[in-house]
């Protein structure tokens, strides 16, 4: 039971990038960005590309960053100068990526065996002990750095970009660069969990992102019923635990008996019912307070 909840809490972290980069397009920027089920393998390609060409892993790992970062540039330019919907702009570079990324790899699918990574542990640190240390500083550190964006004029000027846009550009800021340097942010967290994710796994896959962005909302809701208030730092460290919550759901549910192929539609049903509990609470308390308005 302990390894199993070692294992999850790993993933969880990984993956804690994935949802800290959701929460910031979805939340923060309020862009519906499905570019991230292309951006996620991305930077598992890249990175394990390059580490089999015989390069640094830290250096890999920093341009498969900027390689997501890109690709969320991409997204941006495609809504911001050609005016596509939102949701379309993310279809199309997720759409695009998957070639992208078989391009990159010259395979579907990419082994790291043998190969030294990130997770490689220095001197005599046990494996395990030195992946949740590395992976606890980072998403810290993550947190950190986007609690500290946020509370500056740039980070306050997104914010109020996805808040009020007409707003915001009554005051003069460029809401077009907003959305930009928020989707580069965004996919550069998401595509820096492929590259970490790549090397855990110790292998990289073209079809690793597919159903990155239903995951990322369940983790992403879930943090925000149990543990969000409104403010921002708690809002991140949120979501970030929410990850941690989701991965150990799902590996309790397996432990359980549940048919890995049935995980997709698991994670479905936590997406709508999480989604819809706000509106039905809503419902059954105006009913109830019209009963009780009929009742005297």
């Amino acid at each position: 039971m302990l390894d199993m909840f070692l294992d999850t809490l790993q993933q969880g972290l990984i993956y804690g990038l994935v949802v800290l980069g959701i929460y910031l397009s979805f939340r923060i920027l309020n862009y519906a960005d499905l570019s991230v089920d292309g951006t996620l393998p991305l930077g598992a390609a890249v990175a394990a590309s390059m580490i089999i060409a015989g390069f640094n892993p830290w250096m890999a790992t920093l341009i498969a960053t900027i390689a997501g970062a890109l690709a969320g540039l991409f997204t941006g330019f495609l809504h911001t100068k050609f005016n596509i919907n939102p949701l379309l702009t993310g279809i199309l570079t997720m759409t695009g990526l998957y070639s992208v990324n078989l391009l990159i790899m010259g395979r579907a699918n990419l082994p790291l065996l043998g190969q030294k990574v990130i997770f490689t542990t220095p001197l005599a640190i046990e494996e395990r002990t030195f992946t949740i240390s590395f992976l606890l500083i980072l998403i810290t550190l993550t947190i950190g750095f986007l609690y500290w964006f946020l509370e500056t004029e740039v980070g306050l000027a997104l914010r109020a970009t996805g808040n009020n846009q007409k707003m915001i550009t009554c005051l003069g800021v460029n809401t077009d660069n907003m959305k930009l340097l928020g989707l580069a942010l965004s996919n550069a967290m998401v595509s820096l969990s492929g590259a970490l994710l790549s090397q855990y796994q110790g292998y990289a896959d073209v079809g690793i992102g597919i159903g990155t962005i239903i995951g990322g909302l369940a983790s992403l809701i879930i943090g925000e019923v149990l543990l969000s208030n409104g403010n921002i730092l708690r809002d991140l460290v949120a979501v970030a635990l929410g990850s941690v919550i989701y991965r150990l759901v799902i590996a309790i549910v397996l432990r359980m008996g549940l048919p890995p192929n049935m995980l997709k539609l698991m994670t479905t049903f936590i997406v709508i019912a999480a989604l819809a509990a706000p509106n039905l609470k809503e419902k059954f308390m105006i009913k109830r307070g019209y009963r009780s308005y009929v009742n005297s």
